[in-house]
């Protein structure tokens, strides 16, 4: 009963008339959703009732579930929490309850649907879910982060009486994953309609193997499936739209697929002058298919695609339509603060909008498949994708030694691979595919044989991207990568490459030299961390200092090296955004990422801004409310690409210093070097800082490039907190609860000044059209609970979430803090047409 899926279209696994099933189903018809048909695919993820918990018989039709939660997907019942230090997962799940649970959702089907083709699609469920269609099984899927398909035709009732649907969740094996998961249907579902001869799922593949200055061939192969007893005289007729959905080309082809059987189409159109798809231009075309069975329409499905070649080049390194681009990457996990795993598209589209804007351009989805409305994000945005496929191989690792993939590998791997390279891989912005990370099988032969294996399947299923494995054994001791694992790859994948030795110096220079053939690609390296805003000086700095200005050196060195040499393709950071887990109580969540669970700007943020975008950057830090500590030298870093900055202190200059990177020779002839490089130069770090007695007052920054002041930054001693300011970066939401809205809270003093080490407590309302998703402050060490609608400030922030009901109207948000003067932030809805159906 199990079959596949991907984004737009459809593939059943039965080819067998549609038969109605006559089991009883004791339900009330008046609470089961009416699914309104023929909709190809209707989203599915409201009104299901969820219990937290193993009961008996919850997958029968009559079982009562009227005492049961009512919930909407996409749903993780771990972030609702508790935090426990005892929590079965410990650090792999961020401290929270996981266990069992079940969902249970009844529908009903018009008449008109007898003689189709009806599944339902999860695309993600987290984890070992079974599921039953009217008390009949329908299969289990231990990958909690792969998408799957059951053909539900077979025993659903048409007409009044309802069917029910029954999902049974086991997280109960900790710890099973690093790191946090969140539990439960924590993805969307659809229901999928077609006829018997339909379009298969996953079954369109679009492809640009020719690209030149004039034109590129669009090559689409389409595999069709004839689901009746006869043979079934087909017609595709496929357009290719531009992105304004006007159609340049179109293409037909006749064949006559076998009775239950399936047919490969293949289409190969000519677009002339196209527009490339690419990071700054990420423009996107669209295949939209029309089927016709005996001269009558009968399936429809678009594809989005772009047009772009991709290259790893031994000397150049990577190659975005023969043009060489660094990959300045990051690696995220799926969770995303206060809502765990259960992410509102919108909220990637905020994230993804920062890390575009620090001068981000690659993404490494670690370790797992994303959601496909992640990879959609990357596509329209402008991301280059590594994709993981794996975090465990065979053997297990030390935080998952009983439960964690390896035990579902054998027997479960080559299809998980398969169903996640047809479903994503007509995504322009996935570049590489990475078989797994840090896999202990590394240093066997037994795992260069598994990787043979995957790579095997990766390269059948999809020729036109390479395939990496993230290795943290290269040169390890006592015992490494093997070599021959090594030359399996076809990029390298190289996880902190500065670990061991000389290498701390050399990077990749070592492994160059000996195997020059050899494509090098950084899949992860160490960042700047810290939880946001916390600073220490003094003598109570002593960790603290060497911890950050040893990583600072280290994390300046790699950069230098990575952006000097064109052989190494790039580099995936860890992290880019603070994640859940892999933290030691009382932390709850790591602080390595440039933006915390919130999204809001660290430090670290401008450190990689000032390297990898074009808009001038400077940033001062940290903070200059240190009163009792007059007299204390402090060290003032500025992250910045102007050419000098000159700091003032109560208006009083500390000099002007300045940093040239790349440091710029001689050009044309002896003597003759360009204006960059006589600017002043007073280190060769990566940033510039100033030794500063402190005394209250004023930070001033001045930086100037190419002879011109660019930017002017202020960093003051601010008086005590006195008021709250309401923020959201959309005033207008859609009334649709599936829209979200930042609501950034601020501390301010009477001036207007954040205070920046403001803890203050802050209780939210919402009022009208709204609804509070929930509180978050950064801060990996709070316990809070984060669908209260009280939360603690964190260094002068905090965060909610707030999102709209299904009526449009105004929504008002009052938020109070005792001795603080209260605020007040008005928002509006407006309702849209119908957006349950897509493709």
């Amino acid at each position: 009963m199990l079959i596949g899926f991907t984004r737009r279209d459809f593939l059943s696994s039965a080819a067998k008339a549609v038969v109605a099933s006559r089991l009883p189903v004791n339900v009330d018809s008046e609470s089961a959703t009416e699914i309104i048909l023929p909709l190809r695919r209707t989203n599915f993820d409201d009104n299901w009732t969820f219990l937290k918990g193993d009961v008996q018989g919850a997958h029968l039709p009559e079982f009562n579930d009227e005492n049961w939660n009512k919930t909407n997907l996409p749903h993780d019942w771990s972030i609702e929490g508790p935090f426990s230090k005892d929590a079965p997962g410990g650090a792999t799940c961020a401290y929270l309850p996981t266990g069992i649970g079940w969902y249970r959702k009844q529908f009903t089907l018009p008449r008109a649907s007898a003689g189709r083709k009806i599944a339902i699609q999860f695309d993600g469920v987290y984890q070992r879910s079974e599921v039953w269609i009217n008390g009949h099984w329908l299969g289990m899927r231990p990958y909690g982060f792969i998408s799957f398909v059951y053909d539900l035709t077979p025993y659903l009732r048409v007409g009044h009486q309802p069917n029910v649907l029954a999902v049974r969740v086991d997280n109960s094996l900790q710890p099973n994953v690093r790191w946090y998961s969140g539990s439960g249907i924590y993805r969307h579902t659809w229901l999928i309609n077609t006829t018997p001869v339909h379009i298969a799922h996953w079954g369109t593949c679009v492809r640009t193997p020719q690209i030149d200055g004039k034109s590129a061939i669009v090559e689409v192969t389409t595999r069709v499936q004839n689901g009746l007893l006869q043979a079934a005289p087909s017609s595709l007729r496929t357009f290719i739209q531009d992105n304004d959905g006007k159609t340049i080309q179109e293409a037909t082809t006749n064949a006559e697929i076998d009775a239950d059987g399936d047919f490969v189409f293949t289409q190969r159109i000519e677009i002339l002058s196209p527009t490339l798809w690419s990071t700054d231009v990420p423009y996107l075309y669209s295949v939209v298919q029309e089927l016709e069975h005996n001269g009558h329409g009968v399936d429809t499905t678009t594809t989005p695609f772009g047009v772009r070649s991709i290259c790893f080049d031994v000397d150049k390194g990577f190659l975005l339509n023969n043009e060489r681009v660094k990959l300045n990457g990051v690696c995220l996990h799926g969770d995303a603060g206060a809502v765990g795993t259960a992410v509102p598209e919108r909220m990637w589209q905020r994230r993804l909008s920062l890390l575009k804007e620090m001068g981000c351009n690659a993404i490494r989805c670690s370790h797992n498949p994303p959601a496909p409305e992640f990879l959609d994000l990357c596509d329209t945005m402008g991301f280059m994708v590594m994709f993981d496929a794996f975090d465990e191989w065979r053997v297990g690792k030390s935080q998952t030694p009983l439960y964690g993939y390896h035990k579902y590998f054998d027997e479960w791997s080559h299809r998980d691979l398969k169903c996640m390279i047809l479903r994503d891989r007509n995504h322009p912005s996935i570049v590489i595919w990475t078989a797994g990370n840090e896999v202990p099988d590394q240093g066997s032969l037994r795992g260069v044989a598994t990787l043979r294996g995957l790579k095997k399947i990766l390269q059948t299923e999809d020729p036109t991207r390479p395939v990496t494995v993230a290795c943290d054994g290269i040169a390890a001791d006592p015992a490494g990568a093997l070599p021959e694992f090594l030359a399996e790859q076809d990029v390298v994948g190289y996880n902190y490459v500065d670990r061991w030795r000389d290498r701390r110096e050399k990077f990749y220079s070592i492994d160059r030299h000996q195997f020059p053939d050899r494509r090098f690609i950084g899949t992860e390296s160490v960042a700047l961390r810290g939880a946001r805003g916390n600073y220490r000086i003094g003598a109570e700095a002593a960790l603290y200092v060497d911890k950050s200005t040893n990583l600072l050196v280290e994390v300046e060195q790699l950069q230098k090296f990575i952006q000097t040499y064109d052989y190494v393709s790039g580099d995936f950071m860890w992290t880019g955004i603070d994640y859940l887990g892999e933290a030691l109580w009382p932390a709850k969540a790591t602080s390595s990422g440039v933006l915390d669970t919130c999204g809001f700007r660290k430090d670290s943020y401008y450190f990689y801004q000032s390297l990898w975008a074009k808009t001038p950057v400077l940033h001062l830090s940290p903070h200059w409310n240190w009163k009792g500590h007059e007299g204390l030298v402090i060290s003032i870093i500025c992250y910045t690409n102007c050419d000098t900055v000159e700091l003032f202190v109560n208006g009083k200059s500390w000099g002007v210093k300045g940093y040239a990177f790349p440091r710029p020779g001689m050009e044309k002839r002896y003597g003759n070097y360009p204006a960059r490089a006589k600017v002043l130069q007073t280190t060769a770090d990566l940033h510039l800082s100033w030794d500063v007695p402190y005394e209250a007052g004023t930070l001033k920054a001045i930086g100037v490039k190419e002879g011109k002041v660019v930017s002017t930054v202020e960093v003051s001693t601010t008086g005590e907190p006195s008021r709250l300011l309401l923020s959201a970066d959309r005033q207008t939401l859609d009334a649709d609860r599936r829209d979200v809205v930042h609501v950034t809270v601020e501390i301010q003093d009477s001036d207007g000044r954040r205070v920046p080490t403001a803890n203050s407590v802050v209780t939210l309302q919402v009022h009208g059209g709204g609804r509070l998703l929930g509180m978050d402050n950064g801060d990996p060490e709070s316990h809070e609970d984060y669908r209260a609608a009280q939360h603690r400030a964190f260094n002068g922030l905090c965060l909610a979430l707030i999102g709209p009901t299904d009526r449009a109207g105004d929504i008002e948000i009052a938020a109070s803090s005792p001795g603080l003067a209260q605020t007040t932030l008005r928002l509006t809805t407006r309702r849209l047409k119908s957006s349950s159906t897509v493709g």
